[in-house]
């Protein structure tokens, strides 16, 4: 189990590294998406190719970084139903739900979306709109974004079992996410000061 979770280490460190650095790409989406809109209202200029770039961007952000989002814990759950039941029965909840949901459709979408990549590329596709952009690389997007949400499920599965043998600590033992847990403990620390001020 400790080689397995060596490798797990990796592949979070490896997601980890690539979230933190492809999340910058919202802030240049939000430049290019600026800097856009002024063009087009000062000026009177539109381009297909900076307005496709915008949605590209994004698309990158969302698809290499889903794999960061499960690994921290800040993908979508039903925590109301969730918190409510047995932290056994959260755990084999989480466990087989990756191992029957979450890496059969990572498996499904890199196999089907290699053809749809690749028949791309080879033509050179390009956009339907005037001045577009080339169609291929955000559709290879898909692949690389569904390949590093794969491992990372291999990673939270590895995990699991080490946590449900007792191996490594629960650090979702308190229920909720990360952020969740954070926003807490700001309100218990604007609690504090302010009884620290009324007394």
């Amino acid at each position: 189990m400790q080689g397995l979770l060596k490798i797990s280490r990796i592949i979070d460190a490896i997601n980890g590294q690539i979230g933190k650095k492809v999340a910058w790409l919202i802030l240049l989406a939000v430049i290019v998406a600026t800097v856009n809109a002024i063009i087009r209202k000062v000026f009177n200029v539109s381009s297909n190719a900076w307005l496709e770039l915008q949605w590209m961007l994004f698309g990158a952000v969302f698809l290499l970084c889903a794999s960061w989002t499960l690994q921290v814990k800040e993908h979508i759950r039903i925590d109301i139903v969730n918190n409510l039941l047995p932290r056994r029965v959260r755990q084999w909840i989480e466990l087989l739900g990756h191992l029957f949901f979450l890496l059969p459709l990572c498996l499904l979408m890199v196999y089907h979306s290699w053809p749809f990549f690749w028949r791309s590329y080879a033509v050179n596709e390009q956009s339907l709109s005037a001045g577009g952009l080339a169609q291929w690389p955000a559709k290879g997007l898909v692949i690389i974004g569904f390949f590093l949400l794969l491992v990372q499920g291999i990673s939270e599965v590895i995990k699991q079992i080490a946590i449900m043998r007792g191996i490594i600590e629960d650090d979702d033992a308190a229920g909720g996410h990360a952020a969740a847990a954070e926003a807490e403990a700001l309100r218990l620390l604007e609690q504090a000061k302010a009884q620290g001020l009324a007394s």
